[in-house]
């Protein structure tokens, strides 16, 4: 048996394994450093030697059924050097927004009400729900644990690494750092301002974690929400190793609305800018403003709030339901509550009055209202009263090899601050069956899956791209 792959080892050279009695050939380079690699004879190895042809056929053949759990799998690749390999295996294919459906749902066994959801970029899930209790799902989406912590109900959430996770509550003071796998507390960060008596019991609103990407920065610090009982809020910054408090960023007083706490926060690491919206409900309609913020001098370096103020839309009454940043494309886009369009603005070119419209597709006829838009794998997904919207950016064409390649743009092309309109296109992801659930209430996503649950809902649903997409029939 042989596999390819990239671990220590040589290149090319085969080696023998006598796995528990049973030889197995495989390439020195996808194994394990810590195995012998240089004696002519076959390595023993005192392992289930079931357990290796069971590993060895599911990266052969990812879609074939797994003759042993996926964690139990996994275990097993680490020792062999082939998790990499496994993964790339049981993950699902690249997110695509026009193809993706609904392939499964998560439901703890207690208390399945989800209140905050945390994806990873290998596509595992920290899941916060019931009373302040989180539930560990692997990459194979495999149940691997669900333990109780201190507060009362979560709500927000990050992972940080494959074994922590920070998180907060509105009903408790504190940002917290637990270690999922051993189900334990590993440190708490509180904002305190002694020469200011209104900063105490903050409690966290959103958080803004290391960006989830294959080459993000370690070091790049955890953000976080802070607001105090008297409504004083800001911005604060967490070194992620040692989880000390380094920097205050956009304290405001919380008095108006345009100073309320931020309900979003996204790091731009590149441009050195923080990204906070905070938009709020009633029976007047939606009001609220994004702010960026330069993170090295925690100056504004723009804003806008709407209905009316500084960088105001040019859709007077029509306000924005909810706003995010993908950070790939350097682009801000916001759904309108009344009309329901997407709205697109450039972060390279922002001026008073930086957005684009783009109405909805045929089913858009729901508005806004309620809506959340989530950002990820640069699609934008928009969940309406009648279904789940995602919108694609069409300067992107797919060659036979099956990769994405950006197209030019010609003199011909119009432009309006950075962005051309015509190249976006939006699709329904979900049936009508689907949408009987209710109205999504949380939306995140993580590797090549998108993770949404629904309100008043049990579990959640898992949505991913299907490996038939693009079969052809021989029948």
């Amino acid at each position: 048996m042989r596999t390819g792959g990239g671990g220590g080892g040589r290149s090319g050279t085969v080696k023998q394994l006598n796995v528990g009695g049973k030889l197995f050939s495989l390439e020195a380079s996808s194994l394990s450093l810590s195995l012998s690699l240089d004696s002519p004879t076959p390595t023993f190895v005192d392992r289930d030697p079931a357990l290796l042809s069971a590993l060895l056929a599911a990266i052969r053949a990812p879609s074939s059924a797994l003759a042993f759990p996926a964690r139990v799998l996994l275990e097993e690749a680490h020792f062999y050097g082939l998790h990499a390999q496994l993964l790339a295996a049981l993950s699902p294919p690249p997110l695509r927004g026009f193809s993706v459906s609904l392939a499964s749902t998560l439901s703890p066994a207690s208390e399945p009400f989800p209140t905050a959801l945390a994806p990873h970029h290998d596509g595992s899930l920290c899941l916060a729900h019931g009373v302040g209790q989180l539930t560990y799902y692997s990459p194979a989406l495999d149940h691997l644990t669900t333990f109780r912590t201190h507060l009362h109900r979560i709500t927000s959430l990050r992972q940080l690494s494959s074994s922590l996770a920070v998180l907060g509550s509105v009903s408790a003071p504190g940002l917290h750092v637990y270690d999922f796998l051993d189900g334990r507390h590993v440190a708490s960060v509180q904002w305190l301002d002694p020469t200011d008596t209104r900063v105490s019991k903050a409690k966290v609103v959103a958080i803004a974690a290391r960006p989830a990407a294959d080459d993000a920065d370690e070091n790049s610090p955890i953000l976080a929400t802070f607001e105090c009982p008297h409504r004083e809020n800001c911005v604060l910054a967490v070194d992620p190793v040692t989880l000390k408090p380094t920097q205050e960023i956009g304290r405001q007083s919380g008095s108006a609305a345009k100073s309320s706490t931020p309900v979003r926060v996204v790091h731009l690491q590149k441009l050195g800018l923080v990204f906070a919206s905070s938009v709020s409900s009633g029976a007047f309609g939606y009001s609220g403003y994004m702010r960026l913020w330069d993170i090295r001098s925690g100056d504004v370096v723009w804003e806008t709030s709407e209905p009316g103020g500084a960088g105001r839309s040019s859709r007077f009454g029509d306000p924005f339901a909810d706003a995010d940043v993908d950070v790939k494309q350097q682009a801000i886009y916001k759904v309108c509550s009344k009309s329901g369009d997407l709205a697109v603005a450039d972060l390279r070119c922002l001026g008073n009055d930086p957005w684009v419209y783009m109405s909805s597709g045929p089913r858009g006829s729901g508005g806004g209202y309620g809506s959340v838009l989530h950002c990820h794998r640069s699609q934008v997904f928009v969940s309406r009263k009648d279904g789940l919207e995602v919108w694609s950016r069409l300067e992107e064409q797919r060659h036979d090899t099956g990769d994405m390649v950006e197209q030019s743009v010609t003199k011909e092309t119009p432009k309006s601050n950075g962005i051309d309109e015509r190249v976006y296109r939006s699709c329904y992801a979900d049936t009508e069956e689907d949408t009987k659930g209710g109205m999504i209430q949380m939306m995140e996503g993580g590797g090549d899956r998108l993770f949404v649950t629904r309100e008043e809902t049990q579990g959640v649903e898992v949505w991913e791209t299907s490996h038939l997409v693009g079969a052809i029939s021989l029948s």
